[in-house]
């Protein structure tokens, strides 16, 4: 059952960053951009979505071909790491990756500049249609089972993200300094949550190459595939960690309800009911948790992502653990 109006009408926050535009990199760099293509650019289109701050453009080459770049230079200090993850992980996905291929990366100059395949497609309408959102979970599918057993080297789950796992911990430190901001069913449930999130880490593992990063946003539909960009995030877990990590992005954004789609979805059956409400407890509490935080430098909507997310999360949370 998808969202009746009354849900659907509130808008989620812009999935945006803050874009720089192609002249933004150096002129020096822009010309090793264009050696590295084999031609001059002649049209350069800013791609809004997704939160990678910095340059994320569409080139149009003198010849006709295209490229897309994605650029970042020191307004934020975690992205270039950020974007040289994404370029290892990249250049090593096996061809058939429902993935833009990676044409080549500078890093040079205080810049981490990527050069991947353009994908002529869209992402998802918001609020999700049915008929799309059928396409990008039976793609979801194929990527779990083409991802298993790992094709490439990657950290696990654990080593990739240092804020999952440790978000209802951060709150109950505080505690209780930031009561007025908690919803009173975390509250009373605190330490209940610190201990069920502690087993997120156990519950997650796997030997599945996950993109762990799966949102509207990095997604694009062409006319016969769906696609799934920025892979900085790619990592080894459970095959269902993408599935359960992406659910409260989608309610957000008009899409059925997390345990309407896990309840249906090949990726989830034979899955362990406690691993995937630990880690839906280590997620809720990420967000809770970030979402109180000052907003990262070039990220200005990120927070609200997050809290909106996190709403999402701790009902479906509320719902697999029957507290009262």
């Amino acid at each position: 059952m998808w969202p009746d109006d009354e849900h659907g009408a509130k808008a989620p926050p812009a999935a945006e960053g803050s874009r720089l535009p192609w002249t933004a990199i150096p002129a020096h760099l822009r010309a090793t951009v264009e050696r590295r293509l084999g031609g001059r650019v002649v049209e350069s289109v800013t791609q809004p979505g997704g939160f990678s701050p910095g340059v994320a453009v569409r080139l149009r080459l003198a010849d006709g071909r295209r490229a897309f770049v994605k650029a970042v230079g020191d307004i934020n200090p975690e992205s270039p790491d950020i974007h040289r993850a994404e370029a290892r992980i990249a250049g090593a996905l096996p061809t058939g990756t429902p993935a833009p291929r990676l044409l080549g990366c500078i890093d040079a100059d205080g810049w981490v500049i990527l050069m991947l395949e353009d994908i002529e497609g869209q992402t998802p309408a918001m609020p999700w249609q049915a008929a799309e959102l059928d396409r990008v979970l039976a793609a979801m599918t194929d990527l779990a089972v083409a991802m298993t057993p790992a094709p490439i080297e990657a950290p696990g789950v654990a080593a990739r993200f240092n804020a999952l796992g440790r978000g209802w911990r951060e709150l109950a430190r505080s505690w209780p300094v930031g009561a007025a901001r908690l919803d009173p069913w975390v509250a009373d449930h605190l330490d209940e949550l610190v201990a069920l999130e502690s087993g997120w880490e156990a519950a997650a593992s796997g030997a599945t190459l996950v993109h762990a990063d799966v949102r509207a946003d990095n997604i694009l539909l062409t006319e016969d595939r769906v696609v799934f960009v920025d892979w900085p995030w790619a990592c080894l877990a459970a095959p269902w960690f993408d599935l359960v990590a992406m659910l409260p992005s989608v309610a957000m954004q008009g899409g059925p309800q997390p345990e309407e789609i896990l309840a249906r979805h090949p990726v989830a059956s034979g899955a362990d009911p406690t691993a995937i409400t630990a880690v839906a407890a280590a997620l809720a509490g990420m967000f809770v948790w970030l979402a109180g935080r000052p907003d990262p430098p070039g990220l200005p909507t990120v927070r609200a992502f997050q809290r909106r997310q996190g709403e999402v999360a701790l009902a479906w949370l509320r719902g697999r653990t029957g507290w009262r």
